[in-house]
């Protein structure tokens, strides 16, 4: 058994690796910019938008409370005219880039940890080096792209977005499982 304090090097340069890889995966790369389209006539929409007092929030459309009102023939309707989806709206102002990538960086030292955490109770001082990258990798790999699945399941989301995330998690495990393979205590 490891425990977490001898493990702290691997897991900040995880975290460092990860947030370092995905600053240059969004500035350098940017494949992810083919995700995001532009709403149609987004003046009049952002408009309507305004004048409803839309707060920031997560909302689903068309609205149903209830699994029977989602079945009547009324939401019928609704969904078969459309528009149907979800939309987060994020509170006015420019983006908040500081708070989000210091939330980023956080995550990425939480997944380093719960993958150190995981590695130190199965592994030995001294594991080998691709041992300790499959465990580690494996965990990297389930926190930072796993779960992204369940946005196209369950709220449309293109499953080309997801694959491309997903290919992100599998950078950033590979880096995560490479900096505690070779930095695991002797």
């Amino acid at each position: 058994m490891v425990s977490l304090t001898a493990l702290w090097l691997p897991i900040a340069l995880s975290a460092v690796a990860v947030f370092v890889a995905s600053s240059i995966i969004h500035m350098v790369f940017r494949y992810h910019n083919s995700e995001y389209r532009q709403l149609p006539d987004e003046g009049a929409v952002l408009a309507a938008m305004r004048s409803a007092g839309i707060s920031p929030g997560f909302y689903s459309f068309p609205y149903a409370a209830s699994l029977k009102e989602m079945g009547s023939p009324e939401m019928m309707e609704k969904y078969k005219q459309g528009p149907m989806g979800t939309a987060n709206i994020n509170p006015n102002g420019p983006p908040a880039m500081g708070k989000h990538l210091a939330q980023w960086f956080a995550y990425t030292l939480l997944v380093g940890a719960v993958s150190a955490y995981l590695a130190g109770r199965m592994l030995a001082p001294g594991a080998e080096y691709l041992e300790v990258f499959r465990v580690t990798g494996t965990v990297a790999f389930a926190s930072y792209a796993m779960a992204l699945m369940q946005r196209s399941i369950w709220f449309g989301q293109r499953w080309s977005t997801t694959l491309k995330s997903m290919f992100d998690g599998m950078i950033y495990a590979a880096l995560t499982g490479g900096a505690f393979g070779w930095l695991w205590p002797v």
